[in-house]
């Protein structure tokens, strides 16, 4: 599957320090780590490139992205409730309990990200590519998904409730500990070897 990649062009090397009152972030690179607490609200993030960034002293509230990369972020705990995100990319980074509950989503890939406890209920997701992720213990909950690709993702303890997942496939990926509902489930891609473990969601006892 193809989505459209951030669009991004000759990025200004900036300081969130210096740029932390501004509400609209265009054209800039930011790799300066904080080292105090720092707070950036209502804001709005457009072409930007974030890397190496530990986020744990900057608190994001009320911000959109857009054509924004983050590489090498620590974004744990952070909280994109409500909000847009479009093209963006999240590569190599940890997002131990990221929240995009009731986010809208479109044209994002998370890559080689370490991503417990991601939280995507009740949000709208169109175009996603997940690769090489860890997305245990992840919760999609009523969550409107359109076009999404796996691929070696591990779900383990990952739920899907009340999802339409019909056509997406599960194949690559290890949902040996993952939980669906019977309404989930429905239509899934997924090969012979997954059958054993999703068997037993559906009251089937092997002999």
């Amino acid at each position: 599957m193809k989505i459209v990649k951030p669009k991004i062009n000759n990025c200004e090397e900036k300081s969130l320090l210096d740029a932390y009152n501004e509400d609209y972030y265009c054209n800039y690179s930011f790799s300066e780590n904080i080292d105090f607490e720092l707070t950036i609200e209502n804001a709005n993030f457009d072409s930007c490139i974030f890397s190496g960034i530990d986020f744990t002293n900057i608190s994001l509230i009320n911000v959109d992205l857009y054509d924004v990369i983050f590489e090498k972020c620590d974004l744990s705990n952070k909280c994109f409730d409500n909000k847009m995100l479009s093209r963006v990319l999240f590569k190599d980074c940890k997002m131990v309990g990221t929240s995009f509950i009731e986010s809208s989503m479109q044209d994002i890939e998370f890559d080689n990200c370490h991503t417990k406890y991601l939280n995507f209920s009740d949000s709208r997701l169109k175009n996603i590519i997940v690769k090489n992720s860890d997305f245990s213990e992840v919760s999609f909950l009523n969550t409107n998904i359109k076009n999404i690709e796996f691929n070696d993702v591990k779900f383990d303890g990952g739920e899907f409730l009340r999802t339409k997942l019909n056509d997406v496939d599960f194949s690559f990926s290890d949902i040996s500990n993952a939980n669906f509902d019977s309404f989930s489930l429905k239509g899934i891609i997924i090969d012979q070897i997954q059958c054993h473990s999703l068997i037993g969601m559906l009251g089937v006892k092997l002999k």
